[in-house]
C-alpha cells in the first residue's frame, strides 16, 4: 500500500545513473571516447563526475584541463576560461600547467576571429581589443615563466601577430578622431600607439596621422619634427611618393 501510494503521488526514484558503479578509469575512458566524438556536454558530465568522486586520483586533475578543452570546442569562452583559470589557481606548478596557460591565451585570440567578424566582413583591427589584450598577456606569461615549453614558439608567433593587431587598432582609432577633426585627441592617440609598440609596422601610418594632425593645430615645429621621425625612419614611404599631379601641396595633403 505504501508503494502504491508513493506511486501514485509520482514520487518514483529518480533514474539510475549509467556511471554509477564506475571505475576512475572508466569514467577518464568514457569521457575521452565522448570528446573524440564531438559530443562534448557528455565528456564534460563524465570528467566533473570523475573529479567529484575521485579528486584525489590520477585522472582528476587531467579532468579539469580536459573540461576546460571541451567548453573550448563547444565555444563556450566563458566557462573555458574559467576552467584554465581554476586549473592554474589549483595546480600552479602542475606538470601541465603551460597548457592551460596556452589554452586560455588561445582562447581570447580566437575571439577575435569569431563568425560575427567574418560575416560582417569587419576589419579585425576595428574591434574592441579587450581579448587581445587578455590574449597577449597569457601568452606572455606563458613565454616567460616557461621558455622550454612546447607552446612557447608558437605563443611568441601569436604575440608578434597581436602587438600588430593592437598596434593597427590604435592607428585605426587615431584615424577616426583626424576625419572627424579631432586633431588633439587623433594626435594623442597616434603618439601613444609610437610609444607603445615601436617595432609595429602601424607606426608607419601613425606619424603620418601625427604629421596632418600637428598641421591642421598649426603647430609647425611638432609638424617638422613628426616629419624628420618619419624620414629617418621610413624613408622609402609610400606616402612619400609623389602623385604626379604637379601640385604645390605639401606631401602629406594629399592623404
Amino acid at each position: 500500500m505504501i508503494a502504491l501510494g508513493l506511486a501514485g503521488c509520482g514520487l518514483l526514484p529518480e533514474e539510475q545513473d549509467e556511471t554509477l558503479g564506475w571505475s576512475a578509469n572508466k569514467l577518464y575512458s568514457e569521457a575521452r571516447s565522448a570528446m573524440g566524438d564531438g559530443a562534448y556536454d557528455k565528456a564534460v558530465k563524465y570528467f566533473e563526475k570523475l573529479e567529484a568522486r575521485y579528486p584525489f586520483g590520477r585522472y582528476a586533475q587531467q579532468a579539469q584541463l580536459e573540461v576546460a578543452y571541451a567548453h573550448f570546442k563547444q565555444g563556450e569562452t566563458a566557462s573555458a576560461i574559467s576552467a584554465c583559470d581554476r586549473f592554474i589557481r589549483l595546480h600552479p606548478n602542475h606538470p601541465n600547467v603551460d597548457y592551460a596557460y596556452y589554452l586560455k591565451g588561445l582562447i581570447n585570440f580566437n575571439e577575435d576571429l569569431g563568425l560575427l567578424g567574418m560575416l560582417g566582413n569587419q576589419d579585425l583591427t576595428e574591434r574592441d581589443p579587450k581579448a587581445a589584450r587578455e590574449s597577449f598577456d597569457t601568452f606572455k606569461e606563458l613565454v616567460t615563466r616557461f621558455p622550454e615549453s612546447r607552446y612557447a614558439a608558437d605563443s611568441t608567433q601569436r604575440l608578434n601577430y597581436l602587438v600588430n593587431a593592437m598596434a593597427a587598432h590604435q592607428v585605426h582609432v587615431a584615424r577616426y578622431y583626424l576625419r572627424r577633426g579631432a586633431y588633439i585627441a587623433a594626435a594623442n592617440r597616434a603618439q601613444a600607439t609610437i610609444k607603445a609598440y615601436p617595432d609595429s609596422p602601424a607606426r608607419e601610418d601613425a606619424l603620418l596621422i601625427l604629421i596632418k594632425s600637428y598641421d591642421a593645430l598649426d603647430m609647425k615645429d611638432l609638424r617638422d619634427d613628426a616629419e624628420r621621425v618619419m624620414r629617418a625612419n621610413f624613408p622609402n614611404s609610400r606616402y612619400f611618393k609623389p602623385d604626379g599631379s604637379g601640385d604645390a601641396k605639401p606631401w602629406w595633403k594629399f592623404w
